[in-house]
Parts: structure tokens; C-alpha cells; sequence
């Protein structure tokens, strides 16, 4: 979808030819300066302003108008505006089991999204089941996904999905065994690249949740997501692209064992990007460390090395030793 036809339905009016008073009922101003660190101002005129000035407000002859991007952001009840935007609230369902059988939980967002971010990253934490495993190894009380993946992606999720897709919006779907984050629309880039690469069709909404505090600077939020599944022991997450929708999913703690080829795959190749992104390369004993192996799985890692490089994700670092022994990896695209 081009960006100038996002950008059109931000600009377009949620709400036209109100009173100052109607604006402070319909947006959480206090929550807005909150996120910016800015001191709340004394006067109501002051406010506007300061709204209009960042392009959340238009004055007009008959009053103000809020367009999209405030409301979306900014509304206290997104229903208070209109069915259209009311539907883009993000959805949560918790299942009970692997699959969509039995509901436990299926709840719609009220607040904008600024407004209600932490409020929803918190709900769907709490809900997550615990990780028994990696309780056993740092002997603290933890979260099946990790809280900063989860963040992550449901700021992506949001900021990136296509607003003009009617009646659909971001879905949070936890199972016991995963949970599944989506968002209409197709990405702009490959899925291979999003650990390395950034492009938004809503570039302005990204911007502004950059200033907020909500998300992370450009093209730094993946690595974060893939690097809190390694501490925590989990398959490496996997992003899917469908028809309409762009489907991210993190995978509760699972033994090497029980992965299969392309998991263990997809883990190399994400492993392999995360060390590049860093400066480092990746190596046999790297791979080992991540899947948590000892040396004798040597050859067991080297494997999946293999298949890695036979799938085209992974080459090997020229510059380096030739010996297998000593052989460095880089993603295909470095």
C-alpha cells in the first residue's frame, strides 16, 4: 500500500468543528505530555497548542479537528469516534490448549494506542503461563515470553499494520505452547531482513511512538526480541507472512530434541544475524552455546550449519580461517 495513502487516512478528520473542552473529554492529554517528559501545561489553550503543534490537532474556523493519527493514538475510548476506528483496537484471545477450540479469554481494546500500550503489554504478560525451566536455572520467578519480546511485538505490530484494511485490526493470540501476534498487511520487506533492515508504510505513526518511549529506534526491536529468546531458552521466533497478514510467533521453551529441522534452522540463521549485527560471527561453539549443547554435539551442530548454508541463509566468512575447525559465518546478505 503507498505511504501517501497511509498518510492520507492519518490526516483525514476522526472528529471536526469541536470545542477546546470537547478535545480534553476525547484525548487523554495528560497521558500524551506524560510520555513526552513534558510538565503538564497551566492553561487549556496551552495544551492545544502544543497538540497542533506536533500535527494531532487542526484548528478551523468551526473549532478544532482530530484527525486519525490522534485518535488512534490518543483516545480515551476509541468508540467515541466511530465503528471504523473502534475496530482497529488490538484484540487479545487466550486458548486454552494448542488450539482455537476452547476460549478462555477474548478481549477488545478501549484506548488509544499510546494510551493504552503498557496497560496491554501488561495484560498479556500476566496471562502468559510460567517457564518452568528457566526457573531452575536463574531460580526466579519468570514468564513463559520474555516481557521486552512481547513488547516489541505488539509495538510492531501496531505501528506497522495496514490502516486501510477494513474490519481488522491486531490480534493477540496466546496458546500454551505459543503465542501469535498479527497485524493486517504485508510487510515491505522480506522477513529474512527484519532483524537488519526498516521500512514503514506509517512512518509518521512510527516516529511519534519512537518519541513516546513505545517502540525502538529504527530496525533495533527484532534483535531485541531474538536475543530474549535465546537467554530464555526459546526456538527461535518466527515471522510469517498470509494473504492479508503479517503473523509473528514466539514459541514456549522447548528441548533441542524436540526441534524440528526448519526450527533449528531458522535459529542458525537468526543467530548468525544477531552476532553480525554486533560484529561478531558465528561459530560452531556459538551455535552450540545457543542451543545450550556440550562439545561432543559438535558434529550434530555442524549439521544444522549446513543445512542453514544448503538453504541459502548463511554463507561462510571468507576472510576467515578456511579450517572447518575454526569456520566463521555470516548471513547471506552481509
Amino acid at each position: 500500500m503507498p505511504k501517501e495513502d497511509q498518510q492520507d487516512w492519518f490526516c483525514q478528520p476522526a472528529c471536526s468543528h469541536i470545542s477546546a473542552e470537547k478535545v480534553i473529554d476525547l484525548l487523554d492529554t495528560q497521558t500524551y505530555f506524560q510520555l513526552l517528559k513534558f510538565p503538564y501545561p497551566t492553561n487549556r489553550n496551552a495544551v492545544l497548542e502544543r497538540l497542533q503543534s506536533d500535527q494531532l490537532l487542526k484548528k478551523t474556523a468551526k473549532g478544532w479537528t482530530i484527525p486519525n493519527i490522534s485518535a488512534i493514538l490518543l483516545a480515551k475510548q476509541l468508540d467515541s469516534f466511530s465503528p471504523t476506528l473502534a475496530r482497529k483496537a488490538p484484540r487479545v484471545i487466550i486458548y486454552e490448549g494448542i488450539n482455537k477450540l476452547n476460549t478462555r479469554t477474548d478481549q477488545t481494546g478501549q484506548k488509544g494506542y499510546a494510551v493504552g500500550f503498557e496497560g496491554l503489554v501488561k495484560f498479556v504478560y500476566n496471562l502468559a503461563p510460567q517457564n518452568r525451566i528457566i526457573e531452575e536455572v536463574v531460580r526466579e520467578e519468570v514468564k513463559m515470553f520474555p516481557r521486552q519480546a512481547l513488547r516489541e511485538l505488539i509495538a510492531n505490530a501496531l505501528i506497522h499494520q495496514d490502516f486501510l484494511a477494513t474490519g481488522t485490526s491486531v490480534v493477540i493470540e496466546m496458546y500454551d505452547d505459543r503465542v501469535e501476534i498479527s497485524n493486517p498487511g504485508i510487510p515491505t520487506i522480506r522477513v529474512e531482513r527484519f532483524i537488519d533492515e526498516y521500512r514503514s508504510r506509517n512512518e509518521q505513526l512510527a516516529d511519534i511512538m519512537r518519541r513516546f518511549g513505545i517502540c525502538e529506534e529504527k530496525g533495533s526491536g527484532i534483535d531485541k526480541v531474538i536475543g530474549a529468546s535465546e537467554v530464555y531458552q526459546l526456538p527461535a521466533p518466527d515471522f510469517r507472512v498470509g494473504d492479508i497478514r503479517t503473523i509473528s510467533v514466539l514459541f514456549a521453551h522447548q528441548n533441542f530434541n524436540d526441534m524440528s529441522q526448519s526450527d533449528r534452522i531458522r535459529a542458525c540463521y537468526q543467530h548468525c544475524c544477531l552476532l553480525y549485527i554486533s560484529n561478531r560471527r558465528m561459530s560452531n561453539q556459538s551455535l552450540r552455546d545457543r542451543f545450550r549443547l556440550n562439545k561432543s554435539k559438535s558434529g550434530t551442530v555442524s549439521q544444522i550449519i549446513g543445512a542453514t548454508k544448503e538453504a541459502g541463509l548463511i554463507k561462510s566468512d571468507e576472510s576467515e580461517s578456511n579450517s572447518t575447525r575454526y569456520a566463521r559465518y555470516l548471513p547471506f546478505w552481509a
